[in-house]
């Protein structure tokens, strides 16, 4: 299983970001992935979860509204479209090849790191 995040970066309050997870080793349309993410000094923390054909779709009380977690399955690749990010988004995120419940202790790649700042 291999997970490669990109898309990160420094970015305004307001302001929007996608990520990206390319995903290998494994057939990727048979499983649910998730977006979870690190903020500095702080634990991990499960933001979003789409299941395998798309078909429910799973969001953090404090991201419900302003992301969006898609998938496309022909290219093996997970999304997250952040809008309206404020400072608290600031953290590492990283995907998962996991649903909700085990989001934050499943394997993962290396992060991508986005930060919120004037």
């Amino acid at each position: 299983v291999q997970l490669v995040e990109s898309g990160g970066g420094l970015v305004q309050p307001g302001g929007s970001l996608r990520l990206s997870c390319a995903a290998s080793g494994f057939t990727f349309s048979n499983y649910p992935m998730s977006w979870v993410r690190q903020a500095p000094g702080k634990g991990l923390e499960w933001v979003s979860t789409i299941y395998s054909k798309g078909e429910s779709l799973m969001y953090s009380d404090s991201v419900k509204g302003r992301f969006t977690i898609s998938r496309d399955n022909a290219k093996n690749t997970l999304y997250l479209q952040m809008n309206s990010l404020k400072p608290a988004d600031t953290a590492v995120y990283y995907c998962t090849r996991a649903p909700e419940f085990t989001a934050t202790v499943a394997p993962r790649g290396q992060g991508t790191q986005v930060t919120v700042s004037l």
